[in-house]
């Protein structure tokens, strides 16, 4: 949908029925919730619950002491133009974003009339489909609340949400007040971002106001937008057990900053240096135990691996490999450096078993499983040494009157202009980006999207992230791709694939040259 409100990072500070029917103490919850998402830089919501009490309250029980809820909803009424002043306090504060809960009907109209920002789905109505259906027609985002909900019940509010083109967030909540651990199911966040990709997934949460543990634990489970009940203490109000003052707001926003630097990135990169320099003066050297002259042959019995490593052209013992030539003559016990040696180029092998570790990741952050029995067939057009660059790797699963195969692009890897005499295939992307030129047409295809190329269209494709795509096709036939690179249509077909069985693991030639490097 256009336009989609980003939920992510969120703080939603719940006001509930903490005002105690008290404008001013609203006002000045708001005034330090508003103080504290100003001094965190943070995004923040601050949240109203609506209740038309006259209907809401079936009049034989509205004066009943004896009820749950009924006497706090009752003794901290306020009505619209109270709430209104409230809201427009609100909008005093440059960034606060405005939201209510409404638990019936009518409150909605209220929130539309007031002009809120975005509306909450409270747990307990979770399941209350009136409700749910006039929310849906306010057009405001919309963030549910999914305590005392099963599986099946949130399926079905991701369904109801999409049908109606809400724009909508999801809060793992559990609904006990205060919440003890052993009911904190925060390995369900884990199953919501898998279940419902794309859309945000929160924690609201009802633990001891003085616990900052748990919100950085959400933190690293993948939550991403976080609600808690907010409040202010003096002499005749003091908070329930599951309410913050401002200092414990700040507190738990500050355990939530923390767990996000502690987080870090999604992806392992590249070590800071700091850590590199760590390691280095741990790492082991390579150095001569024997004369070496010019020319000659560095041999294992001609070296030692010890500490420490005292030069950043050293070779280390990780680095070591045979076939290493000196350029000039090493005494005994001097350093090998990399400026006094000939290396051999990384051979072939290691370069395709390099390759099937990423695509075996690649697989298996795709979550598509693979059985016993299948091909493997390296595409590399322009040799070897230039697979990164150029090629993929093709897996038949099925090559019967049909075909089914798994096409593995490792980032940056291009497959050059082809086309087919017999077969037609079409491309389904299941993981990744892939772009497609088809007989001068380029499109950009994402997860889901395909692309059908029929027999004699010219056709060439490229990713830059990596890609896994499925072709389905009409039987594959091994003389029945022709290159527009002459050179390529040229070479055997030997010389520009390299297939095996499974992942090859007895067909590759094994590799002495750099010990561990294994399918």
């Amino acid at each position: 949908m256009e336009n989609q409100f980003d939920f992510n990072n969120l703080f939603v500070f719940d006001l509930a029925n903490n005002h105690q029917g008290s404008i001013e103490h609203g006002k000045r919850i708001i005034a330090e919730m508003a103080d504290v998402a100003s001094r965190h830089g943070l995004k923040a919501a601050i949240k109203f619950q609506f209740r038309q009490l006259d209907t809401f309250i079936h009049p034989d029980y509205a004066s009943r002491e004896d009820l749950p809820h009924i006497p706090r909803f009752m003794s901290t009424r306020m009505d619209p133009p109270q709430f209104k002043e409230l809201l427009d306090e609100i909008k005093k504060y440059p960034g606060i974003l405005s939201m209510c809960t409404p638990f019936d009907e009518e409150s909605v109209d209220v929130i539309e009339d007031m002009g809120f920002d975005l509306i909450k789905v409270a747990s307990c109505s979770a399941k209350d489909w009136p409700l749910l259906e006039r929310i849906s027609e306010s057009g405001l985002p919309v963030v549910c609340s999914t305590g005392g909900a099963n599986i099946d019940d949130i399926d079905n509010l991701n369904s109801f949400f999409k049908h109606r083109g809400v724009r909508y967030a999801f809060m793992h909540c559990v609904s006990i007040y205060p919440i003890p651990d052993e009911y904190m199911q925060l390995n369900v966040i884990d199953q919501l971002r898998q279940r419902y990709p794309g859309v945000t997934i929160g924690w609201s949460t009802h633990e001891n106001p003085d616990d900052t543990t748990v919100v950085a634990m959400a933190v690293a489970k993948g939550a991403r937008m976080f609600e808690r009940h907010v409040g202010a203490e003096t002499d005749s109000v003091q908070l329930n057990k599951y309410s913050s003052r401002n200092d414990q707001v700040d507190a738990w926003v500050e355990s939530y900053k923390r767990a996000v630097v502690m987080c870090g990135p999604n992806e392992k990169g590249i070590p800071p240096e700091v850590e590199i320099e760590s390691l280095n003066s741990l790492q082991r050297g390579v150095f001569l135990k024997s004369r070496v002259t010019e020319g000659e042959e560095i041999t294992r019995d001609k070296v030692f691996f010890a500490m420490p490593f005292v030069d950043g052209d050293q070779l280390t013992s990780g680095q070591w490999r045979a076939g290493i030539m000196a350029t000039r003559s090493v005494d005994v016990n001097e350093p090998l450096l990399k400026s006094n040696m000939q290396i051999p180029e990384e051979a072939d092998e290691l370069i395709l078993k390099r390759s099937i570790h990423e695509a075996m990741a690649m697989l298996n952050i795709a979550k598509i499983p693979l059985n016993s029995s299948f091909e493997v067939e390296f595409s590399h057009h322009y040799g070897i040494k230039k697979f990164r660059e150029t090629g993929a790797l093709i897996i038949t699963l099925i090559n019967r009157s049909y075909a089914k195969k798994l096409i593995v692009q490792l980032p940056g890897q291009y497959h050059p202009r082809h086309f087919h005499k017999r077969k037609e295939e079409t491309f389904q992307v299941l993981h990744g980006d892939l772009t497609i030129n088809v007989d001068g047409h380029e499109k950009h295809l994402q997860p889901g999207d395909t692309c059908l190329i029929q027999a004699g269209v010219w056709h060439s494709f490229w990713t830059k992230t990596g890609c896994i795509f499925e072709e389905i096709s009409t039987r594959h036939y091994n003389d029945d791709s022709f290159y527009e690179d002459k050179k390529i249509a040229e070479m055997p077909r030997s010389d520009r694939k390299t297939v095996v069985d499974h992942w090859g693991r007895f067909q590759l030639a094994k590799s002495d040259s750099i010990p561990g490097i294994e399918e």
